[in-house]
């Protein structure tokens, strides 16, 4: 146990039983316990493994690489479309976790063994994703815009292409363009 990650499992939430159950778990399975994201990480050689976390209606492990878990169980669930590489196990009561402890165990030390095996999970690149129609038009006509766009980190560009694309209706993404475009003339990402 790491004090330092000491106060996430000591303060008052309706998820405290569970992550208790779910750190003694992950423990036992040998990872190193780290503080990231304010939230407790394991890791294997400074590699992230498995993340506990908590949200209104349940609590979950993340599996960094967990797109690259066998799954037998089939109860990996990927947290939205976008998610390329984590997988989270969810859990709503602790209960559940004591039913499957030894499911849960099995999981994460297939997670370690892909994780020292060096396996890496082959990531879409920026430029296959889709660029909506209403910024591609704004990118034709601002060579500006276009040159800003393209000195953004991969990661800032998949942020607005994912935002605008996330506009079901073609007015509210010419919206979430225009809005954005200051910022991307600054060099700013989506949450700068």
């Amino acid at each position: 146990m790491n004090p330092e990650v000491d106060w996430f499992f000591e303060k008052d939430t309706q998820w405290k039983q569970e992550y208790e159950r779910l750190r003694m778990l992950i423990l036992e399975c040998g990872l190193t316990e780290e503080l990231k994201w304010g939230c407790p990480c394991y890791t294997v050689n400074k590699n992230n493994v498995v993340l506990i976390h908590g949200f209104k209606d349940y609590c979950a492990l993340l599996f960094h690489k967990g797109v690259l878990l066998k799954d037998p169980e089939d109860i990996l669930i990927q947290q939205t479309k976008n998610v390329q590489s984590a997988r989270q196990l969810r859990f709503t009561n602790v209960e559940e976790i004591i039913d499957t402890e030894h499911i849960i165990q099995a999981y994460v030390n297939e997670a370690v063994e892909v994780e020292k095996s060096g396996k890496e999970v082959k990531m879409k690149k920026t430029s296959e994703f889709d660029v909506p129609e209403e910024f591609q038009s704004k990118l034709d006509e601002d060579p500006a815009l276009e040159k800003a766009f393209e000195s953004l980190t991969p990661g800032r560009q998949r942020g607005y292409l994912l935002h605008f694309s996330g506009a079901k209706q073609s007015k509210t993404r010419k919206r979430r363009v225009e809005k954005a475009i200051p910022d991307i003339l600054e060099g700013k990402g989506l949450h700068d």
